[in-house]
């Protein structure tokens, strides 16, 4: 649970990141990491569309620069973007002035103050930079896990099903380390959530 429900002492420690949104509402926000890359967003997106789902995507800037066709379209079918940094870099290894400097070349081409640090790596030094330059830090309330070769698939929707609530921000990956997990649960976790009566929003 401590990986994918991240434990209240986390969420202290930086009170003003977005981890979770009302309680009060039966509304999930379905959010991918990593893309966008022609091999595996294009088919993200045919599934949202097939399913009426929007979703908000955390790019990386080199991405965005190799792929700005397929970030085209994330954007002319009605999904929010955010900023991933320009090359995925983890800030708890990164200087102060580096790791600024990073998300800000990523955000010449996403432009976006929605900011998800890679891993949920971020210092104390840099979160207070960032937000004092007008990014929102977003977290995540579910992380399905989808990245890791060593889950099966089921057990990557059953992440979801076990840890899902009113408000939760869910993360999956458009990218091709997560491809077989997200493709076999993303859009049966979708199918499932609706059954439930859960509605989807862009953050």
């Amino acid at each position: 649970m401590f990986i994918e429900q991240p434990y209240i002492f986390l969420r202290i420690f930086y009170p003003h990141a977005l981890w979770r949104k009302s309680k009060k509402e039966k509304v999930v926000y379905l959010t991918f990491d990593d893309g966008p890359i022609p091999e595996v967003t294009p088919w993200v997106l045919d599934v949202l569309k097939e399913k009426g789902v929007k979703a908000t995507f955390f790019c990386v800037g080199k991405n965005v620069f190799k792929h700005p066709e397929v970030f085209e379209r994330v954007k002319a079918e009605g999904h929010q973007v955010g900023n991933h940094t320009y090359n995925h870099i983890p800030g708890f290894f990164k200087n102060n002035d580096m790791y600024v400097e990073n998300v800000q070349r990523a955000d010449s081409y996403i432009h976006s103050n929605l900011l998800r640090p890679p891993h949920g790596h971020i210092t104390r030094g840099q979160y207070h930079r960032l937000r004092k330059m007008g990014y929102r830090v977003v977290m995540w309330d579910l992380i399905t896990r989808d990245y890791n070769a060593k889950l099966s698939p089921e057990r990557i929707l059953n992440n979801v099903k076990h840890y899902v609530r009113n408000g939760s921000i869910i993360v999956f990956h458009d990218s091709l380390k997560a491809e077989k997990n997200m493709r076999y649960a993303m859009p049966r976790a979708i199918d499932w959530l609706k059954e439930q009566g859960y509605e989807f929003r862009t953050l």
